[in-house]
């Protein structure tokens, strides 16, 4: 696929040059291509203006016209396609109030960060390098280009995209740079909650993900985006249970025991589930023990309002939410009745709070009982359905003379209770059941 982007992307460029225009490979995949990856898209630099590029392509989208930027679709792709600009006066930390078509160079002068300056002519494979990206690139450097506090002024975000590629990239950010970064960080919130949820979630998707955490608290961008999370730090815990130190510590400890692969509501549901402690810190006076009792309602009450605040989709809403909610059930599975069990298991993310419980665990006492216990009962579970199909509907109890109402829910859950534990096994020993236990309105007639 990614062979076929190319393929795709030098086919638009090789349009452009015999039209008799400039046109580069510009930015991010420059970059993963000096550093041997392949790059997810291409952006295309270009000294032909949006209205010539539209010209001559038959599909396009104007995504940006003022800006420059037009979108090409080719091969089955997406391609921005941007003409050579300088920017004026930015005013709203985001976008420039005009742009200047001009050439190449102050095009590059304009960007954010050397490593992301450089241009490749994909037709004389040759790269173009105005803002010495190469050099940082061999250093492991990111380094703004030119004044950082001019390039942060000019769009905020970037102080996260710093972060971002400074925990991605695995590169040190040079000090003026990261001085830079620290000195504006509550200029922040001149972005959009979705720019900075967008840069968050590339941040804790990263494998790298700790050092994008330590990044934004070392910053003062944690405090900033996620004050949730600052307010961990000193919250003490009882050490018999969390000897690793303060809810802060227990949270970062987690992040570094998760796999590569993570989905959204898994990392922020490591990075939430404990928010709430703070806020419920109690000290026993009969045993001195530290206490949190409902952090996790609070949690789940904070998380909601915090993950709204950010723009996050209801779907990853919800899914955190459950998790942050529900983390301090599993202490209780192995005194569940199967039923219950059956039930806890078979709900839509229970794998990645499988995987919060097994973090939130090896980052304390190192407890994995309970895990292991529902790994085991995974797989004894595993030759049929958590939750088959129900013996009875309420079509049946209407069939025996029960009236629709509250009563309805009540009936089949006992029924499913008891096919959840293999005591009914069928529909006749279900309507059974429910003739002797639920007797209806015709039975108390009669």
């Amino acid at each position: 696929m990614s062979e076929l982007l190319e393929i795709s992307a030098r086919g638009v460029v090789e349009q452009l040059v015999n039209a008799g225009f400039i046109a580069y490979y510009a930015g991010g995949c420059v970059r993963d291509m000096l550093r041997n990856e392949l790059p997810h898209d291409y952006d295309i630099a270009t000294d032909a203006r949006p209205e010539q590029v539209q010209k001559l392509f038959k599909r396009t989208v104007s995504v940006g016209a003022h800006f420059g930027v037009i979108c090409v679709l080719e091969g089955g792709a997406e391609f921005q396609v941007a003409s050579f600009r300088s920017d004026g006066i930015y005013r709203d930390g985001r976008h420039p109030q005009e742009v200047t078509f001009s050439s190449p160079r102050h095009d590059a002068e304009r960007r954010d960060f050397t490593v992301n300056g450089m241009f490749f002519d994909a037709l004389k494979n040759e790269l173009i390098d105005f803002v010495d990206g190469r050099r940082d690139l061999d250093a492991r450097i990111l380094r703004a280009i030119g004044n950082p506090a001019d390039r942060f002024k000019e769009d905020r975000l970037r102080m996260l995209r710093a972060v971002r590629f400074g925990a991605v990239l695995g590169f040190d950010i040079d000090r003026p740079t990261w001085e830079a970064v620290c000195r504006n960080s509550p200029h922040i919130h001149e972005v959009s909650p979705e720019r900075i949820r967008e840069e968050l979630v590339k941040i804790f998707l990263s494998p790298h993900r700790v050092r994008g955490f330590d990044l934004l608290n070392e910053s003062g961008l944690m405090g900033e985006v996620l004050p949730e999370i600052e307010r961990l730090k000193g919250c003490e815990q009882p050490p018999q249970f969390h000897p690793e130190g303060d809810v802060f510590v227990h949270t970062r400890r987690m992040l570094e025991l998760l796999p590569e692969q993570v989905s959204v509501p898994l990392v922020f549901s490591v990075l939430f589930h404990d928010i709430g402690k703070p806020g419920t810190f109690t000290v026993d006076p009969l045993d001195q023990r530290i206490r949190f009792n409902g952090h996790d309602k609070l949690g789940a009450e904070m998380t909601v309002s915090l993950m709204e605040r950010l723009r996050f989709s209801r779907k990853e809403i919800d899914a955190t939410v459950e998790a942050v909610a529900q983390h301090m059930v599993f202490k209780d599975v192995q005194q569940m009745r199967v039923s219950k069990l059956k039930r806890f298991m078979s709900r839509e993310h229970f794998e990645d709070e499988m995987e919060l419980h097994r973090v939130d665990c090896a980052s304390s006492h190192g407890m994995l009982d309970n895990y292991e216990f529902l790994k085991g009962k995974t797989e004894e579970f595993a030759s049929e359905p958590l939750i088959p199909p129900p013996l009875l509907t309420g079509r049946d109890l209407i069939a025996l003379g029960f009236s629709p109402g509250p009563r309805f829910k009540e009936i089949l859950d006992a029924v499913q209770s008891r096919q959840l534990e293999s005591t009914l096994a069928d529909r006749d020993e279900a309507l059974e059941f429910v003739r002797s236990e639920f007797p209806s309105l015709e039975q108390t007639r009669e």
